[in-house]
């Protein structure tokens, strides 16, 4: 990868165009297909839930939706949050950087359910809802996988101060970079992963933990994206309670 947010010129690993030769010969249908399966379901997620669901998507395109998501406490999910960092902290900021870049690798290839998904809870045309939904959200999470900035924090260092004829002074320091907890990543009715990704992904790539509270409105392609980050952290063997969602019906009241 090159280090275009040196030179700041134009360059994606993402096409922005549904075509294809890049996404493959059947990228567009299964990923309809993917979308459709959601319809009249509930979304499967493994996290810390009540039991309970709640969800009250509508499409403006008159497809009844009917998605159902898991309910959880706030709370729960803190302390969740709060035990997969104690545990996930010392991997470091490599580890970091590199699910983080899974994550965003298997949300491209995503792309078209989630454009579905942008679709027919915010609107939006098709060609916007995959383009802002999907490789242009990708491109502004990549912006926030800010690893050219964390590799200069150097890991040893000598440090050595003359003192004249005596012995000089001299210690060896270690830095650990150190995440500073569990985020919160509210998600808008309109461009919700556009606006969302590069808080969620700068978190991630400094080791933190994030909640993500999408707009009841437009729960699904921030459900999917929950879905996929947790299925990457589990692999790399974190704990997927990294990332967890928080969904609710409109009108629920404080969270807090």
């Amino acid at each position: 990868m090159r280090d275009y947010w040196r030179v700041r010129d134009y360059w994606s690993p993402f096409a922005e165009m549904p075509s294809p030769k890049v996404y493959g010969e059947t990228a567009s249908a299964d990923g309809e297909a993917a979308f459709n399966a959601h319809l009249g379901n509930t979304f499967e997620l493994d996290q810390p839930s009540s039991g309970e669901t709640v969800g009250q998507e509508h499409s403006p395109f008159g497809i009844a939706l009917n998605i159902r998501y898991p309910k959880s406490d706030p709370d729960t999910l803190i302390r969740a949050a709060a035990a997969a960092q104690s545990a996930g902290r010392a991997a470091g900021p490599k580890a970091w950087v590199g699910v983080s870049l899974e994550i965003l690798a298997r949300l491209n290839r995503a792309s078209f359910e989630i454009g579905h998904s942008v679709m027919h809870t915010t609107d939006q045309a098709f060609m916007m809802a995959f383009q802002a939904g999907g490789p242009h959200a990708q491109d502004c999470a990549l912006d926030a996988v800010v690893y050219d900035q964390l590799r200069r924090i150097p890991a040893d260092a000598h440090w050595e101060k003359p003192q004249g004829k005596n012995p000089p002074l001299a210690m060896h320091k270690r830095f650990a970079i150190i995440p500073r907890g569990t985020a919160l990543v509210l998600g808008c009715c309109t461009f919700l992963t556009w606006n969302g990704y590069p808080g969620l992904f700068a978190d991630l790539a400094t080791g933190n933990t994030v909640i993500v509270k999408p707009h009841p409105g437009a729960v699904l392609p921030l459900a999917i994206t929950v879905r996929i980050a947790r299925e990457v952290l589990r692999e790399a063997g974190f704990d997927p309670n990294v990332v967890t969602l928080l969904a609710t019906d409109p009108g629920d009241g404080p969270l807090v």
